[in-house]
């Protein structure tokens, strides 16, 4: 006969001493009941510390920041309205600065202005660097650093101003962006899709793509000045609608208020966040997401579909394009905000009439040739390729890795740069319909190869050697080739001449 453990009840006097006893025993240090250390207890880990089983024949337990982030994004999608207060101590955690210091290692990036890089604190020691962090930390005694702004040429002629933070400001923000961005991941609504986990500028395309089967005419929007015009005031009272712990909210203003450093001199900053800071997308997607909710109300209008700062309405007629407008301008003057008048116009892609460009990609509606040659009836899809802008951009990036000087060097050396380049643009573009701009770059590039070989020949060149060096060749020798590497997500929209 087997007895029932929940039939036995303790007497109320041994009850109070075994309880104390019990609390002594597993203590941080102690021995529990089987005799074996305590080890695990009394780490304070918050809402994650007894996820995973116990069994030691189960399951691996998953990583621990990896849990705080499930559930964090449970608690916040189970509670709209919730707002979180005990935040700090996970930024501090050990393993949650482990993890931060491996993806800012793997982003690498450049020095800050303390001029110290990642290979210098590799130098140091990552545990030493991390734990002194740490520590500053939970002491209060982290400030933030001014940020070194560089400038990096655009596709227009002019230059972005790109603020790269410290190594030790850019570890930080990339732990409390581990612990804050699940929480806001919760609020966001699907039409976002910029420097979002899970979600990428092909889903994007590919939304746009499926909603131009109903939709025709398009506003493609683009805002001035963005990341220089967010309001701090603002951003900050977004964030504390989710976040009510004040050291938090504190970091926070440090890394917007911080300055930045040019040409020697700090310049303080009343607005906008430094364009390169790991932080810096989180929080641009919090101040549009007042945009995305916003625009819930004039649904009716069309279809919103955001990658940052720009985005696309998709619409049904004219007149709603034209409403879309001004009502994405009345929103956007609420948040100090204003849409950019020569990069922001209206489109009319029924049959292919005109075409805009979005995320690299020129989008236009085609005649699929299946169709009519079928059933004489006409079929328009949105197709999508490489835009101009990007192919000038992929061409001078070419043309830079194959000077004139280079060729005396090993032909293999020069294709081992190109090579990854291609295979970059190469896998982004890979899903539309660039068929033919693959096959303009593959001709290109070769074209490139062969003046540096017949550069170095000279007047020794062989009758023949010539015709030897074709594509095949090169190709042999470890060039990627970009020919053949289209594939669609889903069953190809017609094709496009080439």
């Amino acid at each position: 006969m087997q007895r029932k453990s929940e039939g036995i009840k303790v007497p109320q006097s041994v009850a109070p001493a075994t309880r104390t006893k019990a609390v002594t025993n597993n203590a941080a240090g102690g021995k529990g009941p089987c005799g074996d250390l305590a080890g695990d207890a009394g780490k304070r880990e918050g809402m994650v510390g007894k996820s995973g089983p116990n069994d030691p024949g189960g399951l691996v337990p998953r990583d621990k920041v990896q849990q705080l982030q499930r559930t964090l994004w449970v608690a916040a999608k189970r509670a709209p309205g919730r707002r979180f207060h005990a935040l700090y101590y996970h930024i501090c955690r050990s393993d949650v600065l482990q993890e931060a210091w491996k993806r800012v290692r793997r982003n690498r990036g450049a020095a800050g202005a303390d001029d110290q890089s990642i290979g210098d604190v590799e130098q140091y020691g990552v545990e030493r660097f991390l734990e002194e962090l740490r520590t500053q930390l939970q002491a209060g005694e982290y400030r933030a650093q001014v940020v070194r702004r560089q400038y990096i040429p655009k596709a227009d002629g002019r230059k972005r101003p790109l603020g790269i933070p410290t190594v030790r400001d850019r570890v930080v923000q990339m732990a409390a962006k581990l612990v804050l961005e699940p929480i806001f991941e919760a609020d966001f609504l699907p039409c976002s899709y910029g420097f979002r986990p899970k979600r990428s500028a092909k889903m994007a395309l590919l939304e746009l793509r499926l909603l131009a089967k109903k939709y025709h005419f398009v506003l493609d929007a683009d805002i001035r000045d963005y990341f220089g015009s967010i309001e701090h005031e603002k951003l900050l009272l977004l964030v504390a609608r989710r976040i009510s712990d004040r050291r938090v909210l504190k970091l926070l203003r440090q890394w917007l208020e911080a300055g930045v450093m040019e040409d020697g001199s700090v310049l303080r900053t009343v607005a906008g966040t430094p364009q390169g800071g790991v932080i810096s997308p989180l929080l641009s997607n919090i101040y549009l997401h007042v945009l995305d909710k916003l625009w819930m109300r004039h649904a009716s209008l069309g279809q919103l579909v955001r990658y940052c700062d720009d985005f696309v309405v998709m619409c049904r007629t004219a007149k709603a394009c034209e409403l879309a407008e001004t009502r994405i301008k009345a929103i956007l003057k609420r948040l100090g905000l204003e849409l950019h008048p020569q990069k922001t116009r209206r489109v009319n892609i029924f049959d292919g009439k005109e075409g805009f460009d979005f995320l690299g990609c020129h989008l236009h509606k085609r005649m699929s040739g299946q169709y009519w040659e079928k059933s004489r009836t006409r079929a328009y899809y949105l197709h999508c390729w490489p835009s101009q802008r990007s192919m000038r951009r992929v061409r001078a990036r070419v043309r830079e890795l194959t000077p004139r000087r280079r060729c005396h060097a090993d032909i293999r050396e020069v294709i081992a740069d190109i090579s990854p380049v291609l295979r970059g643009w190469g896998n982004y573009f890979r899903t539309t319909n660039a068929a033919a701009e693959f096959i303009s770059l593959d001709g290109f590039v070769c074209r490139r190869l062969r003046r540096l070989r017949v550069r170095r020949k000279g007047r020794h060149i062989r009758p023949g050697e010539l015709r030897g060096w074709t594509r095949e060749y090169f190709e042999r020798l470890g060039l990627y080739r970009l020919r053949g590497t289209i594939s669609y997500p889903g069953k190809p929209p017609g094709r496009r001449p080439a």
